[in-house]
């Protein structure tokens, strides 16, 4: 397993969410520092899983491929990386929402080749 040095040390993690729910997010995202560009809910698979997925847009099959490039956190994690994630986590199972450039907003997708999945 590699080594993973985070855009935000742990101890600077702030609480924004009241909720221990795990999601997966792309090490583009908390390594690298990258806004989500790509989130979607998928039933979850366990009692501990929120069902959210989240990727910068910059992913490439090759790079998802890759299970290490990926890990499990806590959703308060992934939103002190992009809080306009925020707002629309009490989505739906089935929601795919992509950025709208330049903008702190999402909208509502089909699932499309372009998220992976």
């Amino acid at each position: 397993m590699k080594s993973k040095t985070y855009k935000i040390p742990k101890e600077k993690l702030r609480k924004l969410v009241n909720s221990d729910i795990a999601c997966i997010a792309s090490d583009m995202i908390t390594v690298d520092g990258k806004s989500v560009k790509y989130m979607y809910r998928e039933a979850p698979e366990n009692a501990f899983d929120s069902g959210w997925r989240f990727f910068s847009g910059e992913e490439t099959q090759e790079y998802a491929d890759d299970y290490q490039n990926f890990s499990l956190y806590k959703i308060n994690t992934i939103v002190n990386y992009d809080a306009a994630i925020l707002g629309y986590l009490d989505f739906p199972y089935e929601t795919y929402l992509e950025r709208i450039p330049g903008t702190n907003k999402f909208v509502v997708v089909e699932n499309t080749s372009g998220i992976v999945d």
